[in-house]
């Protein structure tokens, strides 16, 4: 039959749609490849190998130097925090995903706000003045080294955009010189990162589409009611040597034998509490509280979280109440960095996961998580931007009503003991948290003096004081303060969208506990070890067809389910993970289809997966593929 001059055009029209898809996909392969070779070049200046780790904040800082960054020190304290031992190359690649290289246009409008008048000049004294005394503060022999390079400098004065220049040509000499090095030295350039693989906005290495096979697991998990697990043929793998396939079937709002019971007699024992807050930070990282807990006699405990339920006005979004939240339970033994994980939090009673057993006397350590499901960075339409402060008849400055109740909130949630005020200990964590530096106790004298403390704590109202003095220093401009809500997790309509407070309830039946909040940072390599130590003891292992090196454990925890891949052998591996015929899923990874490369001898997540929608059946359909 003769097609019709109609199916001929819808003929075209596909071929032309399928070729314009193709030369994207191609533009944005060629763009990750550039990224790729760019990581490694960076990383082999600095060291030996790829499975070399970085192992001090110098060495961080320096490969990153030659990445053509420019890491202050806050920067870097992000990455290497109080528990960080060493980074590897993965890491490497998912912070230079995160720290873009500053543009040109970016720091002229730095300068710009500075050069009020547009004079394209800088006094030094201006200068030393901002870089000595704000943000994170230079040396003053940091600056004179500024200010002494005669090639952007005369008569006391910097030329910014002579400066910006220099800036940015040494970032690409940087870069080009450790180019040349990887394409000099052929012992280098053989090393292999994966390169037939991509790079996800998270930094998570994303495989091109691969032809399907058909291939069968040895591994089958025997289906029980409302959580079936059966063996499928993967749906896809790129030149796999071996894959293997797991599905969970799970129903709507599914806590099935997960149920937190708590003793009747509970409401007797001693308890202790403590608040805290997952937060959201611009790159997509999260980080919260970390807690020491002290028992001095062995008890039979029971240890919960749960998101804080603080003030809800009607018409305002509480995305938080819907955050999953977890805790890992770990004993300390002769040293801090010697922690052995005793259990987690994995029953649940509606918002609020907990575990209940006996432990002996001594220290632990409480890690909070969340799998970043649900806590996220969303784009969302703000009509308006709220009002914060108002002159009243008296033309002096005042508060809104709206912003005094948000920072009752923030009171609310820093406020970790819940006894109505502040210590030093508590606000300094908000200090960190919105300025990045701490109060002394010199500092927190004078705020005795003009805001109203009880007990050397500060009260509500003198929370609310020290906001307001904030913006009568600057004259109304609302700008310090939305800096502040907006490290805190509010967007510009004062609703929390990037933030997750909880509180933590410990009780135990024989003796008083006693917690306290120690670090406000990034997840650790304890807790990721944590994590995936808890999966391999309880989820579901499948060995890999024709690689009984690599396995697989997935494990259900009420309403997450978690993957883990482990490489027992010699070589590091990559895998492929797809999970495109899962159903009503949100992944952490926020992809479908992605890859990650595993160090040898080594156990890594592969992802965290929930129900988009809890009230809807939701199907788990994960296909591991190792890569040729």
């Amino acid at each position: 039959m003769a097609s019709s001059p109609e199916n001929n055009a819808s003929l075209s029209v596909q071929k032309v749609t399928r070729s314009e898809s193709s030369q994207a996909k191609k533009s944005q392969h060629a763009e990750e490849a550039i990224f790729y070779m760019n990581c490694r070049a960076a990383y082999l200046t600095v060291l030996k190998s790829s499975l070399e780790n970085i192992k001090s904040k110098e060495q961080l800082s320096l490969v990153l130097q030659q990445a053509g960054r420019n890491p202050s020190q806050k920067t870097v304290n992000k990455y290497w925090t109080s528990q960080t031992t060493t980074l590897n190359f993965d890491d490497f690649c998912t912070i230079l995903k995160k720290e873009k290289p500053a543009t040109k246009t970016e720091l002229l409008e730095a300068f710009g706000k500075i050069d009020v008048d547009n004079t394209g000049y800088i006094s030094h004294d201006e200068l030393y003045k901002i870089l000595t005394m704000r943000g994170e503060k230079m040396t003053q022999d940091e600056v004179s080294t500024i200010t002494k390079q005669a090639d952007f400098n005369c008569s006391g004065k910097l030329d910014y955009k002579k400066f910006c220049d220099f800036y940015m040509t040494t970032s690409e000499q940087c870069c080009k010189a450790a180019q040349e090095k990887l394409e000099g030295d052929s012992r280098l350039r053989q090393q292999q990162f994966g390169s037939q693989a991509e790079t996800s906005s998270e930094g998570i290495m994303v495989s091109k589409p691969p032809p399907r096979v058909s291939r069968k697991s040895n591994h089958k998990l025997a289906p029980t009611k409302g959580d079936s697990r059966t063996s499928s043929r993967p749906s896809s793998a790129q030149s796999c040597k071996a894959s293997i396939s797991t599905t969970i079937s799970m129903a709507a709002s599914s806590n099935r034998n997960t149920k937190l019971i708590e003793p009747d007699t509970i409401k007797e024992w001693h308890c202790a509490q403590s608040k805290g807050c997952f937060y959201l930070e611009e790159d997509g990282e999260i980080i919260s509280h970390k807690y020491k807990l002290h028992l001095p006699q062995k008890s039979t405990v029971c240890i919960t979280i749960k998101p804080l339920n603080v003030r809800q006005v009607e018409g305002k979004s509480c995305n938080w109440l819907s955050v999953d939240t977890a805790l890992y339970i770990l004993k300390e033994n002769e040293t801090q960095e010697n922690l052995q994980l005793v259990n987690f939090t994995e029953q649940q009673n509606k918002e609020m996961f907990g575990w209940k057993g006996e432990l002996g006397s001594g220290i632990y350590w409480l890690l909070p998580f969340t799998s970043g499901c649900r806590l996220k960075k969303v784009k969302t339409q703000i009509t308006g931007e709220a009002k914060l402060v108002y002159r009243g008849e008296d033309g002096e400055l005042a508060l809104t009503k709206e912003f005094r109740a948000t920072l009752l909130d923030i009171f609310e949630t820093i406020d970790l003991d819940g006894n109505g005020l502040l210590s030093l200990e508590e606000y300094n964590f908000f200090e960190l948290r919105t300025s990045g530096e701490k109060c002394d106790e010199e500092a927190w004298a004078v705020c005795k003096e003009n805001f109203d403390m009880k007990k050397n704590e500060l009260t509500r109202q003198g929370f609310m004081d020290l906001n307001l003095m904030e913006a009568n220093d600057r004259e109304g401009d609302p700008s310090d303060l939305w800096v502040t809500l907006l490290s805190l997790g509010y967007n510009k309509a004062l609703e929390m969208t990037e933030a997750c407070p909880f509180v933590i309830d410990i009780y135990a039946e024989k003796c008083k506990p006693r917690i306290k909040a120690m670090y406000l940072e990034a997840g650790s390599w304890q807790l990721n070890r944590a994590i995936c130590k808890s999966v391999v003891n309880k989820g579901e292992a499948k060995v890999m067809d024709a690689s009984e090196n690599i396995i697989i454990y997935t494990y259900k925890a009420g309403r997450r389910i978690t993957s883990v891949i482990e490489n027992k052998s010699e070589n590091k591996v990559i895998i492929h993970v797809n999970n495109e015929h899962s159903k009503n899923c949100l992944s952490n990874r926020g992809l479908a289809v992605f890859a990650v490369e595993v160090a040898p001898k080594s156990m890594m997540v592969s992802q965290h997966v929930m129900p988009l929608n809890e009230q809807e059946e939701w199907l788990y359909n994960c296909v591991h593929s190792l890569l040729r």
